[in-house]
């Protein structure tokens, strides 16, 4: 079964990008690779409890077991000792991929309270994107009744885009809603009505 967003990549973005960027070759049309996401538990808390409910809450929202992160070294400060369990992540690839982003482009980002786009800042210059996420309860796969604590994520998207410019217009074109400030006109004040 073909994802949707994987079909709409093939018919719709890759002509539109071939149009825009003049590429010669569709090999060189940028495509998302993988998609990382990872999650790190507060140390001051339990954080044996905080892990299995962050491995949980990840397995529920991306349908892939997670996979433990250590530390790489101690920090006393932290109370943190080399190789000790501080988190979890899942890498998604393949039509998983493409099902996760569209349940996030299109069904968890629009559910953030007063969400006005994502930030276009988040690149990191080789045409990766980093989201970050401060509460799992967007995904309508997390029951509310159930969250035990608000588990934050980084959601990394890695392209083969060469340039920001290049990662931003393949993701608008798949539909991830960035702010533009620059783009958008100035809005008018409201006209005062005497009283």
């Amino acid at each position: 079964m073909a994802v949707e967003l994987y079909t709409f990549y093939k018919d719709r973005v890759i002509p539109s990008m071939q149009e825009k960027h003049g590429y010669k070759n569709v090999n060189q049309i940028p495509k998302v690779v993988k998609v990382v996401v990872n999650s790190c538990v507060n140390a001051n808390t339990d954080v044996k409890q905080g892990l299995e409910d962050v491995k949980n809450e990840l397995a529920l929202i991306t349908g892939q077991k997670p996979a433990e992160t250590r530390s790489k070294k101690s920090i006393a400060n932290f109370k943190l000792r080399q190789y000790q369990p501080i988190g979890a992540k899942v890498t998604l690839r393949g039509p998983r991929m493409y099902e996760f982003l569209e349940r996030l482009i299109k069904t968890a980002l629009p559910r953030i309270r007063d969400f006005r786009g994502v930030s276009t800042r988040a690149f990191d210059g080789n045409g990766n994107y980093t989201l970050g996420v401060p509460d799992q309860s967007i995904f309508p796969e997390v029951e509310l009744d159930k969250i035990k604590r608000n588990i934050g994520f980084d959601v990394t998207i890695v392209t083969t885009a060469t340039t920001n410019a290049e990662a931003k217009s393949l993701l608008s074109e798949l539909g991830m809603p960035f702010t533009d400030k620059a783009k958008r006109p100035p809005q008018k004040k409201a006209e005062e009505t005497p009283a």
